[in-house]
């Protein structure tokens, strides 16, 4: 073979190697995704509603120079005040016993041990009145009865999901209308929700003192004034818009 016809033949073969080569992936270029434009904010609605029960929280307590005599003392006095529960009206459901206590009591004199002077014992419960305007009578009738410590009260909805459903309505439009606002001041249009979050919604107010007011109308011999006011119902809710750019 010339040298003529061996390079020939060795580009012949090179040709042939580069045509059976596999093709070069072509690169894809990157997308970068730009996050879609949103709006997170928070509003709440708030409903005013009257009261339909009232939680009363009271307690006997007795002494004694010996721990049985102070429970017997109690037990009996407890026996009239439940008694006299039934007899205003309050069901069996409504009547929970929330404490039950027995402490020794001490005489402290300077420069002296303590000295034991008895026991004391406190019966504690706790009565739903569901008739608002009797709750002053259900009150007059336990202190009559043998109750000497009355906690507090407090007033409550016995079904607040009406109330509740009212104040997400507002909330959800004033979460619209800050929605709007925004947008409209962005000078860009509102877009749908992307999602909604809520707390909040109804709880019972703490009990509030009601012994001075029971003390006051026990010596005027009148009922126990109570007025239930107003309950406020408040639901909170966050959401996210989506935005226009």
């Amino acid at each position: 073979m010339t040298r003529s016809a061996l390079v020939a033949a060795l580009g012949a073969s090179m040709l042939a190697a580069v045509a059976a080569a596999p093709a070069v992936a072509q690169v894809q270029p990157i997308q970068i995704v730009q996050p879609t434009p949103s709006l997170n904010l928070s509003a709440f609605g708030e409903v005013k509603a009257a009261p339909d029960m009232a939680t009363l929280t009271f307690g006997v307590v007795t002494e004694a120079q010996t721990a049985a005599e102070a429970m017997r003392l109690n037990a009996e006095r407890m026996t009239e005040v439940v008694a006299a529960l039934r007899r205003a009206g309050v069901a069996e459901r409504d009547i929970q016993t929330t404490g039950l206590n027995l402490s020794p009591q001490y005489d402290y004199i300077q420069n002296e041990s303590p000295r034991l002077r008895g026991y004391q014992a406190s019966n504690r419960v706790t009565v739903n009145v569901r008739e608002l305007d009797r709750t002053g009578q259900v009150a007059d009738a336990v202190v009559a009865a043998g109750v000497n410590q009355i906690d507090g009260i407090s007033f409550g909805l016995q079904d607040p999901s009406a109330a509740e459903n009212q104040a997400r309505r507002l909330a959800v439009q004033a979460l619209r209308a800050k929605a709007e606002l925004y947008a409209q001041a962005l000078g860009v249009p509102l877009g749908p929700i992307k999602s909604l979050t809520e707390a909040g919604g109804y709880a019972p107010p703490p009990p509030m003192p009601m012994y001075r007011m029971a003390a006051r109308a026990e010596a005027m011999d009148v009922s126990t004034p109570v007025a239930g006011g107003e309950l406020t119902v408040r639901i909170d809710v966050n959401g996210v818009y989506e935005i226009g750019r």
